[in-house]
């Protein structure tokens, strides 16, 4: 993982074996980001996603692997209560199955790059966006001082 700052934005690039939220939340923390939002592309091998099941108050998650086009790829990074670092992302990847272009996303657990990630990563200034767990559903929102 390589990346440069400009202005208030850092490009990112993660590069092949990497895993991509992390090379992210780790730039968060190289420059002292408690809240930011960012988008990329890129070419992943693997790649966890999740369904939120309001029935089982849970997310569900599967695995996808091959050449995978990162098509789309959008969250946000906030600090929870304790001052962790906690990422939101969505993600979108096409591929190939069966000679079809398919399509397949949700919440982005965790993706291995295959190529290469482009991330753009921006800074939310003047303030820092919290968490707060919402008890009806059981997962985290954004929470304002």
């Amino acid at each position: 993982m390589d990346y440069r700052k400009f202005g208030d934005a850092c490009y990112i690039r993660v590069d092949k074996g990497e895993e991509i939220i992390e090379a992210l939340l780790q730039v968060c923390r190289l420059e002292g980001f408690a809240s930011a939002t960012y988008s990329g592309i890129g070419g992943c091998a693997s790649a966890q996603l999740q369904v939120f099941n309001p029935q089982k108050g849970a997310f569900d998650t599967q695995g996808i692997e091959g050449m995978l086009e990162l098509v789309s790829f959008t969250g946000n990074v906030i600090t929870d209560g304790e001052g962790r670092l906690c990422h939101h992302t969505h993600a979108l990847f096409a591929f190939e199955q069966d000679g079809e272009h398919r399509v397949r996303g949700g919440h982005l657990k965790a993706a291995t790059v295959l190529y290469t990630a482009e991330i753009e990563l921006r800074a939310v200034l003047g303030g820092a966006i919290g968490h707060r767990l919402d008890p009806e559903t059981g997962t985290g929102f954004w929470h304002f001082d």
